[in-house]
């Protein structure tokens, strides 16, 4: 055991494997009874409930629950409030993505693409009319309803500031999420 542990310590796609197995175990958790009673519960919690169903709407396996959690309280509370203390819960979330992605997943697939070398497609990423697409990209993926993932490794990959990122995921969380609220109260 000691040895296996050893092992793991030192093996360089650590941070990429768990990334992949949490994903598995949320994707078999998401349909089990348990979560749904999460679901109900959290929903009945107003803008603190708001605030959490914002936290789990930026992932692609916890977005559905959240979108209905978001979804029901459109129709208690004000629209503008939901959108906004979700919002601030999307940062949150955004954020640890953000972080994780960018201080161990990228560094370990940072050799993978260094083995690619000068492969025609890195050299048009690193041009500087790419350079000012990726996070616009990203921004269009973070304000869409569409999980972040993509687009948080996206602004990952143009080495922006945190601060940036915080503001800038706060307010376009914000604004998709007010959007969907306010579909969901005209339906």
């Amino acid at each position: 055991m000691e040895q296996l542990i050893e092992t793991y310590k030192h093996w360089r796609y650590k941070n990429t494997a768990l990334l992949i197995i949490s994903l598995v175990v949320v994707f078999y958790l998401a349909r089990t009874p348990f979560v749904d009673r999460i679901i109900l519960a959290t929903g009945s919690l107003g803008y603190l409930g708001s605030f959490i169903a914002g936290i789990f709407f930026v992932s692609t396996f916890t977005v559905a629950p959240a979108g209905i959690i978001l979804y029901h309280l459109a129709d208690v509370l004000d629209p503008l409030g939901v959108a906004l203390s979700a919002g601030t819960g999307g940062v949150i979330g955004d954020l640890i993505i953000f972080r994780f992605f960018k201080d161990h997943v990228f560094e370990e697939i940072k050799p993978i693409f260094a083995k690619l070398g000068d492969h025609s497609f890195l050299r048009i990423l690193s041009t500087p009319y790419f350079a000012w697409m990726l996070p616009v990209l990203g921004a269009l993926i973070i304000a869409s309803p569409f999980p972040d993932e993509v687009g948080i490794g996206l602004m990952g990959i143009s080495r922006m500031k945190t601060w940036q990122f915080l503001v800038l995921t706060f307010v376009l969380n914000s604004t998709g999420i007010f959007f969907i609220v306010m579909l969901a109260q005209s339906i």
